[in-house]
Parts: C-alpha cells; sequence; structure tokens
C-alpha cells in the first residue's frame, strides 16, 4: 500500500526522449566531476578556469543545438535545457553556459553569414572560444533603445567607441557580440557587430565586478576606445537589424534563464527537506514540527507547479510557438517563485543558512539577479500587459 500512495517522480514531458535523457545524464556528470568540487575555489578567483569550457566542449555540451555542420550538438532547445536543468540542480552560477551557448552561438547561428558561421562556431562548440554578448551600458539597462555605443564606418572597418557593464563571461570572452549604434537614434540605428577580442587594439577588460551573489561568474565592465572590427563582422545583411535581432532572441535568453530558475529552486526544497530530517530542535527533527512540514509542502507544490509551466513553454519553444508574451510570463514568474522558495527554505536551516560554506546560502545570494537581467521583471510585466 505505501508504494502505491507514493507519488510518482515527475519527468518533464521534453526530458522522455531517448537522446535528452542522456544528455541530463551526462551534464550531471559533467558539473559533479568538473564544476561542484571547484565552486569555492572559482568565487575566490571570480571566474571558471579556461579548462573548464574546454572540458564541456570535450563532453559535447557547448552549442548542443547548434547543427553537427558548424560543430555543434545537433540538438534542440531541449537538448539546452537538459543541461541547464541540470546546471541548476548542481548548483552552479559560475559556468557562464547559457550566454555562450543559449544565446551568443544562436545569434551567430540565425543571423550570421555561412562564412562567420563556419569560422566562429565549431570553435565555441570545442570551448575554445568563449562567446560574451555586450549589451548592457553604465546609463542604459532594460531600455536597449538608449545604446550609445557607436561604431562609425571607416573604409572596411567599423571604429567602435563605448563602454558596457555587467559583461558575463568577460574574462576568457575572445567572441563577443556588440550592441552598437550605427546610424541615428532610436531602434532603427542598433547592429550587432561581432568582435574576435583577444589582442584586439583598443579593447579592455575592466574590473571584475563585485557581485552579491555568482561569484564565481566573471562578471566585468568593458571599455572599446577606437577599436576597429571589420564591416564583415556584421551581423545581418545590412545595418540597423540589431534592436530586431535582439527582440527576436531574447524569448530563448528568458527561457533559458527560467529553466535554471527552476532547477534551482528544486534543489533548493531537496536541500531543505534533508536538512530538516537530520536537524534536531527540542529533541526532535525540526521535520516533525508542523510549521516545517507546512513550509516544505508549500515550496515543493509552488517548486512543481513552476516545473510544469516551464515544460509547457519549453514544448512550445521547441516547437517554434513560444511568444514573447509568453516567454516574459515564464522568466519573471519562475525567478519569483526561485527567490521565494529559497528564502523560505534558508529560514528552515536557521543560522547555518546565512553562512555561505552551505549551498543554500550561495543559492540565495545567486538568485536575486535573476529578477533584474535578462529584462526585470517589471519590464516582462509591461511587455505581457502590452499583449492583452
Amino acid at each position: 500500500m505505501a508504494d502505491i500512495l507514493k507519488p510518482p517522480t515527475y519527468v518533464s514531458p521534453w526530458a522522455r526522449d531517448d537522446d535528452v535523457s542522456e544528455v541530463l545524464k551526462l551534464a550531471r556528470t559533467f558539473f559533479e566531476r568538473e564544476v561542484t568540487p571547484h565552486l569555492a575555489r572559482f568565487a575566490e578567483q571570480h571566474q571558471v578556469d579556461k579548462e573548464t569550457w574546454l572540458a564541456a566542449g570535450a563532453a559535447g555540451l557547448l552549442c548542443i543545438s547548434v547543427p553537427e555542420e558548424y560543430g555543434g550538438g545537433g540538438g534542440t532547445f531541449a537538448h539546452e535545457a537538459a543541461v541547464l536543468w541540470e546546471q541548476g540542480r548542481a548548483g552552479d552560477d559560475a559556468l557562464g553556459y547559457s550566454v555562450h551557448s543559449s544565446i551568443v552561438a544562436h545569434y551567430v547561428l540565425t543571423y550570421g553569414s555561412e562564412e562567420q558561421k563556419q569560422r566562429w562556431l565549431p570553435r565555441m562548440a570545442s570551448g575554445e572560444l568563449v562567446g560574451a554578448i555586450a549589451m548592457t551600458e553604465p546609463s542604459t539597462g532594460s531600455d536597449l533603445q538608449r545604446i550609445r555605443t557607436t561604431a562609425r564606418r571607416e573604409g572596411d572597418s567599423y571604429v567602435v567607441n563605448g563602454s558596457k557593464t555587467f559583461i558575463t563571461n568577460s574574462s576568457h570572452a575572445g567572441l563577443v557580440v556588440i550592441v552598437a549604434r550605427t546610424g541615428g537614434e532610436g531602434s532603427k540605428g542598433i547592429s550587432l557587430i561581432v568582435a574576435e577580442v583577444d589582442g584586439l587594439e583598443g579593447f579592455e577588460r575592466g574590473r571584475v565586478l563585485q557581485k552579491v551573489g555568482q561569484h564565481g561568474q566573471d562578471t566585468r565592465e568593458l571599455a572599446f576606445t577606437d577599436m576597429r572590427v571589420p564591416v564583415a563582422n556584421l551581423l545581418g545583411e545590412e545595418e540597423g537589424q540589431g534592436f530586431y535581432q535582439l527582440m527576436h532572441q531574447l524569448p530563448q535568453e528568458r527561457l533559458a534563464i527560467a529553466v535554471g530558475a527552476v532547477g534551482a529552486a528544486d534543489l533548493a526544497v531537496e536541500l531543505a527537506v534533508a536538512y530538516s530530517k537530520e536537524r534536531e530542535a527540542f529533541g526532535a527533527p525540526i521535520a516533525s514540527f508542523q510549521n516545517t512540514r507546512f513550509t516544505l509542502a508549500e515550496v515543493s507544490t509552488d517548486v512543481l507547479a513552476a516545473r510544469t509551466f516551464l515544460d509547457w513553454c519549453v514544448g512550445l519553444h521547441v516547437e517554434g510557438r513560444l511568444d514573447a508574451a509568453t516567454a516574459s510570463r515564464a522568466k519573471y514568474w519562475t525567478t519569483d517563485v526561485q527567490c521565494d522558495v529559497i528564502d523560505r527554505c534558508l529560514q528552515v536551516f536557521g543560522g547555518y543558512g546565512y553562512m555561505l560554506e552551505y549551498p543554500i546560502a550561495r543559492l540565495y545570494a545567486g538568485a536575486r539577479v535573476q529578477k533584474i537581467y535578462g529584462g526585470t521583471n517589471e519590464i516582462m510585466k509591461e511587455l505581457i500587459s502590452r499583449s492583452l
């Protein structure tokens, strides 16, 4: 009877495919071996090792949804989600995987010329070339129409001037997609220009930013001073398409954030349940107290609800039917759930939950920014409201 009453293990619909299931296992093994044991060191040095990227490439996890003809894994976003899910479940927020594979690689794949794709994607898939995208500026957050970085054409080159901030993968990045102004004011003057930055004159990696959480991630400022980039590195057939390109790709970025958010929340619940059964107070495990049991019942339900909504969105995206408003719903709601669930799970740990040696504390610190980047949750609600 006990076995009959035990709830079945939930498996995401997109993960039931044998190939995706194998990616889940592969990613789980990768994070267990190559990332989790080194998280404290990554946090101290504010970046993962270069070898971590190469190991991810050797494992076949980078650019997993890029066609095989460009060195990728030939999968779909379901395969991408499998890696992102296991990264969230591993409690890793150091490796800038989604920026590299889910975002930068797909800008090149979708808008790059055949020559650009052949030149950059295979090296991104191997981990030799790490990708970053330079959107945010010191005075420009979610309002991308106010971009001030300029790219002025001189012969066969763009001369790029400006600065960016909060840029993930800045230390290791060899390939940077720069959001720059090639024309007049507003959205029609924006273009995306790709720079191979290693040894490039006029390119400067600024200070490592001291963040509340995600200490193992190499987040820096970037500066461009009369930096020359070949005109052939423009993404798209003509200038002025950048804002459209950004808007078209942002739903995948926001869905990727949502996958990691639910994965991290799921881990937090698992950690809290385990701790509540071990920790004693007043002569009994705290799991025996009604308040603890009810809290765990509520957060586990919140995560299951978020996961089912997320799975529906992943299914839509794999089918090519995920619209911007639904992606915005997924991003804002799952990150809200993530922050709330982790906060409540941390409370179960008491004072130990505030100690960074405990994974729950690192999950708490790393979660807060999820409601900010990729478009603030307030902007998400504004975008959703426009679709009603």
